[in-house]
């Protein structure tokens, strides 16, 4: 069997597979991109050909315009393509809409790369599916064993609490655009709430199109003001990206309560510096016992860390008979946390 080295490798433009001549989530522009799902850190523009599911390359072409790359093409989960003579398949990983791992095959070996991925329920996303590997490439961001992420229906429950416990003021939502915003939403309408909710412009195009692949989010409307006053907003739920609190559109509301949706939120310095009245811990990444009853899961021969606490999982797996070495990937941010 070949070393993985061989297969795929770090190098100063992310994960590159020198056999099939093709690059996992560049940070840069190269000729041949595959992509694990639609946030920014992962999926950038200016690729010569880009090969992702068809909801990332969807999402890709919403936010980056339809000239994202030279050309496309869709993988189905579960497909094999041959690249280079390197076989390749897409693979649910729950993160967002359209998230994928990736498995490359060669000379008998497999590498799984994650990309980002979570094992909680999440109807806004395909759930994720262990794969079978010699190498298994897992994301790190949650990985200390401090993070235990509470049950996100239980932090929904806390945010419907304080709905009734101040209903004159309108509750503000921090959540990213992609995947956190959507899921929020969801567990409102599964927890029972039935009332509009109002949307930060930057999320209507990312809600139209879940609504457009069959996630129902109810009543969504845009968060305008009607005759320059937010009246009518008094004691409803409204959802933006997080950048949007600290300016000017959050202070068109009277006496809002700020929210924020985040596996971050269980660090309470993290919500003390954003102002943060109501931490809502909901993550869409693995906290670390998911993490590492993933990897027993697979029962990988070896395990490769990358952006986040690399060093404690490196460490983990060593302690329990698994080979693993962090990669020191860089540009990859938290985006979908």
């Amino acid at each position: 069997m070949a070393r993985p080295e061989t297969l795929l490798h770090p190098g100063p433009d992310g994960l590159y597979s020198p056999i099939g001549d093709f690059h996992i989530d560049p940070v840069r522009p190269v000729q041949r991109a595959l992509i694990t799902h639609g946030h920014s850190d992962h999926a950038r523009a200016g690729h010569g050909h880009v090969l992702a599911t068809q909801e990332t390359l969807d999402i890709m072409r919403l936010r980056y315009g339809e000239d994202f790359a030279g050309s496309v093409q869709a993988a189905r989960y579960g497909e094999r393509l041959s690249i280079n003579g390197v076989s390749v398949s897409f693979h649910p990983a729950g993160h967002v809409l359209g998230s994928a791992q990736i498995a490359l095959e060669s000379g008998g070996l497999r590498i799984v790369a994650s990309g980002d991925y979570k094992r909680g329920r999440d109807r806004t996303a395909t759930a994720f599916e262990p794969i079978a590997c010699d190498v298994f490439i897992t994301e790190a961001t949650f990985a200390l064993p401090v993070f235990h992420h509470p049950d996100p229906a239980l932090e929904i429950t806390r945010l419907l609490t304080s709905l009734r416990q101040f209903p004159e003021r309108s509750h503000l939502v921090g959540a990213y655009a992609l995947g956190k915003a959507q899921r929020v939403i969801a567990l409102l309408r599964d927890a029972g709430y039935a009332e509009p909710i109002y949307l930060h412009g930057a999320l209507i195009k990312l809600c139209d199109y879940y609504t457009a692949c069959g996630i129902d989010l109810g009543d969504l409307r845009p968060a305008t003001l009607e005759d320059g006053r937010s009246d009518h907003l008094q004691g409803a739920v409204i959802v933006g990206p997080p950048s949007a609190f600290a300016d000017r559109w959050a202070r068109r509301f009277s006496d809002p309560l700020a929210c924020f949706a985040s596996g971050w939120m269980m660090v309470r310095q993290r919500a003390k510096q954003r102002g943060v009245e109501l931490p809502l811990v909901i993550s869409d990444h693995c906290d670390w016992p998911e993490l590492t009853q993933t990897i027993r899961d697979i029962s990988p021969a070896e395990v490769w860390v990358t952006h986040g606490r690399e060093e404690a999982l490196v460490r983990w797996c060593e302690l329990n008979g698994f080979a693993a070495k962090p990669l020191h990937l860089v540009g990859y941010e938290d985006e979908g946390d």
